[in-house]
């Protein structure tokens, strides 16, 4: 099992690019000003590698996943979805038995600035990504787009994320699976979240008839996750689940953020993420999903934008080449945080991006 190949680290060149002094960073990142020139790069057409990195790359789940109590006695509406889910992946012979997983493959992202555009696909990026999952809930995955790499990690107590321009920073709030694990990657954490779902009744999505699920981030969770000048309103996702085959589907997703410096008016930034699941093949035994694709809008709203509503769509597709259980060599040294990690020096790009 080898890592990926060191690559430049470099920012992409572009006007106005913050300095990349990491020290300079840590003092800025709660600065006003740089939240209004980091949020204007979401609609400036030099940024879509930042944006797709920042978005799509490595984003968080909104809620940690918890143990999985059990499921002999059917005691809901989501408890029953699940019980079918983890017989239609047979995921429940991986508890007890599969100490980590290893997985690589390959995405292709897009951004298009306007809705209605006809522009979608001039700029595509392609790259790869691996992942390495240790049970219950240390993780890590490197991915590289364009040149660029971003790597992201959990030790159990601490999630992080690395980026050419920001550095290393903590994520806020507390450790949260990695989105991309639970796009039918991670069939054990899928049961772990969702057990304690809402039932939201059934819809039909691409032809597919679905039981739905809701999960939603509390209270006190939205509090760590802001700060003085942005405050996390809410974020849910749902999950469908289809009705004939029993396994995970779609997952969609969205957060709202309410971003105001003193003195100013409100801006609010919606970001909604779509996911299709799809190409569930055995491995090992296990139903793991080995193709899909997700879209992610990116709205900004509010008083003092005069021409309405402004947004962005991102766009990926992503295959999986390969995925095995319990490589050999995989130890906890493997999941220790950078040593610049600096836990009280959260970036505001966490609160933005990385909780998606």
């Amino acid at each position: 099992m080898g890592r990926l190949a060191p690559l430049s680290e470099e920012p992409i060149n572009e006007e106005n690019e913050a300095n990349n002094n990491s020290k300079k960073c840590l003092q800025s990142w709660r600065n006003w000003n740089w939240i209004k020139t980091h949020f204007s790069l979401v609609f400036n057409k030099k940024s879509n590698l930042k944006i797709l990195l920042s978005v799509l790359g490595c984003p968080l789940f909104p809620l940690p996943v918890h143990p999985l109590s059990p499921l002999n006695e059917v005691s809901s509406s989501a408890q029953y979805i699940i019980q079918h889910f983890r017989a239609a992946t047979g995921c429940k012979k991986l508890e007890g038995t599969v100490k980590n997983v290893f997985t690589t493959g390959k995405v292709t992202m897009d951004v298009v600035d306007d809705l209605g555009s006809t522009n979608g696909g001039n700029n595509l990026e392609k790259g790869c990504f691996v992942m390495w999952q240790m049970v219950p809930d240390k993780w890590q995955i490197e991915l590289v787009l364009g040149g660029q790499k971003v790597l992201a990690g959990s030790n159990g107590a601490i999630a992080w994320r690395h980026t050419p321009w920001l550095g290393v920073h903590a994520a806020k709030g507390g450790v949260r699976p990695l989105r991309r694990a639970l796009q039918g990657l991670d069939p054990l954490a899928v049961s772990g979240v969702f057990c304690a779902a809402q039932y939201m009744g059934e819809k039909q999505i691409s032809g597919m008839d679905c039981f739905v699920l809701k999960l939603s981030a509390d209270q006190k969770d939205l509090v760590e996750r802001s700060d003085n000048t942005a405050e996390m309103i809410k974020h849910a996702i749902f999950g469908y689940f289809s009705q004939r085959s029993g396994l995970l589907v779609f997952l969609e997703d969205s957060y709202l953020t309410r971003i105001q410096a003193p003195g100013s008016h409100p801006t609010y930034w919606e970001t909604t993420m779509s996911t299709k699941i799809e190409d569930y093949r055995v491995v090992d035994g296990v139903m793991i999903a080995h193709a899909g694709s997700s879209t992610a809008l990116i709205t900004r709203f509010g008083d003092n934008l005069k021409t309405g509503p402004a947004i962005t769509r991102l766009e990926e597709s992503w295959i999986i080449d390969d995925v095995a259980f319990n490589v050999p060599g995989l130890s906890l040294d493997c999941f220790i945080p950078p040593q610049e990690l600096h836990t009280d020096s959260s970036s505001d790009d966490d609160v933005f991006y990385a909780n998606l």
